[in-house]
């Protein structure tokens, strides 16, 4: 059984861009198979160093593929390859 792809939201309390893309990652949960961990870089220098200029980042298992918003039909495209690797 092939394992359920994990998506990364990297973000922080009261940046609306990172809201936005929090919303679509859950509308877009409901209709295919992925982990989602958000990660608040505030709670960790290393994270905060990394992407204070850049977020919301989104990675899908462990490869980072979208800053400042999320291409929803890229996402798509890559969830639906997950299980051909």
């Amino acid at each position: 059984m092939p394992a359920v792809p994990r998506v990364d939201l990297y973000g922080r309390p009261g940046c609306h861009l990172c809201d936005d893309a929090r919303a679509q990652l859950l509308a877009l949960r409901a209709e295919l198979a992925f982990e989602l961990v958000e990660h608040d870089i505030e709670a960790d220098d290393h994270l905060l160093r990394r992407y204070l200029e850049r977020i919301p980042v989104i990675a899908l298992d462990g490869e980072e593929l979208f800053d400042f918003f999320l291409d929803e039909p890229g996402l798509r495209r890559r969830l639906g390859t997950v299980g051909d690797r």
